[in-house]
């Protein structure tokens, strides 16, 4: 099996920052509203920390030596490392993980987080994923 060096500490930094951001947003708003409200309040708290980031950053697909627009976004790519995949939904599904998943691959990002505000405890609403 490959072994892969840890995540960096820069990464590991901003990733806690943004598992703060949703507690702070999910205590303030609790589960119920859309994604894109979440998205809104979650990308608020990050510039008020200082965090940079980028919502719905495009994805592009690389196929067959081609780089394709297939309407992929990355919800908030935070500090350049960390993809971060929001959802409002009554479970979290395997194929939401494999979406987060995807996308890393993709972005070619180690770390990732999937946030499902959809939720009676933040925390049961939060799994960080590392390839």
């Amino acid at each position: 099996m490959k072994q892969h060096a840890p995540v960096p500490e820069r990464a590991e930094h901003a990733a806690r920052v943004v598992v703060d951001a949703a507690f702070r947003v999910h205590s303030a708003l609790g589960p119920g509203l859309l994604e894109s409200v979440y998205e809104a309040c979650l990308a608020h708290e990050l510039r008020r920390q200082g965090v940079p980031y980028v919502a719905q950053q495009v994805l592009p697909v690389v196929y067959d030596g081609l780089r394709l627009d297939a309407g992929l976004r990355i919800d908030l790519l935070v500090d350049e490392s960390i993809v971060v995949e929001l959802k409002a939904v009554e479970k979290i599904l395997a194929i939401h993980e494999a979406q987060l998943l995807t996308y890393m691959k993709l972005a070619d990002k180690r770390l990732g987080l999937l946030v499902n505000f959809n939720v009676s405890l933040i925390r049961d609403g939060i799994k960080r994923m590392v390839l």
